[in-house]
């Protein structure tokens, strides 16, 4: 079931505008949460804001944002921080357009799904969307969410449009520090075998590959506990370590194809 939109706004492309909602692409409501419990009462152990100094609990209308300047805080009321909102609270506004192949991954952050927000606007929306898809790019844009602007690459798919974060320059870290250091080849002999284990072990993309085994497993424990059941899973234990760093890696593989015979390889679909 779709979840009510937590933006709603407007995306524009030069002289073209419509009303747009966006909701999030992923969501953690399912996952597993625990609350802090007294072991004695079985009630909720609540926190609250004090005082760093005097030790005394804050009450709601005390609190206020600070910028720490060298041990001094310059205090801002919630109406200062408002009067700094830009126009990318309220508009997305496309400027700039890039070859989708041109952004690695590792610029995306999190994924949001747009849609038009009334019947009117959903054939301005459609030329954004297909001119886009046509051309083969994405458009470059920003967005305030939660009070902080964010580069956003907005990506046609299917009928409507994704919305991607994008990490600022100064958070992605470059791969070379990491990658220039590794300096060995995969021999030719071994990468033949190696890719004969990949091509059997290769398959269609599927949701099931990604399913949170330890979800499962508290899930199990939690439904054991409500029938009262008092034995615990034992914990998994790790392999242990290789004593020799030599490995025989030829055998290796040749083992990882044992049993079976050679499975079609099966394409990726991109």
């Amino acid at each position: 079931m779709a979840v009510r939109p937590y933006w709603k706004g407007y995306l524009k492309l030069s002289l073209v505008t419509c009303p747009v909602a966006m909701s999030p692409a992923t969501s953690e409501s399912e996952k597993v949460r625990f609350h802090t419990i007294n072991r004695e009462t079985h009630n909720r152990v609540v926190s609250h804001y004090v005082d760093s100094v005097t030790g005394k609990e804050v009450a709601d209308e005390d609190e206020v944002k600070g910028f720490d300047r060298g041990g001094e805080y310059v205090l801002l009321e919630d109406e200062e921080l408002q009067s700094v909102n830009l126009e990318s609270v309220r508009t997305i506004e496309i400027s700039t357009f890039v070859p989708r192949e041109s952004i690695d991954w590792i610029w995306l952050d999190k994924a949001h799904y747009l849609v038009p927000d009334d019947k009117v606007g959903e054939e301005a929306f459609a030329v954004i969307r297909d001119a886009m898809a046509a051309e083969d790019v994405v458009g470059i844009s920003r967005l305030v969410i939660g009070r902080r602007e964010h580069a956003i690459m907005l990506e046609p798919r299917g009928n409507g449009i994704i919305v991607w974060t994008l990490h600022y320059g100064d958070e992605v870290r470059g791969e070379d520090e990491y990658f220039d250091r590794i300096k060995a080849d995969a021999a030719p002999e071994l990468l033949g075998v190696a890719q004969e284990v990949i091509q059997r072990q290769t398959k269609h993309w599927s949701p099931s590959f990604v399913k949170d085994p330890m979800q499962e497993n508290l899930l199990k424990i939690i439904a054991a506990k409500k029938k009262g059941l008092k034995k615990v899973a034992k914990p998994i234990e790790l392999p242990a370590a290789a004593k020799s760093n030599v490995v025989d890696l030829m055998a290796a593989l040749k083992k990882s194809l044992e049993g079976g015979g050679r499975k079609s390889p099966v394409k990726a679909k991109r």
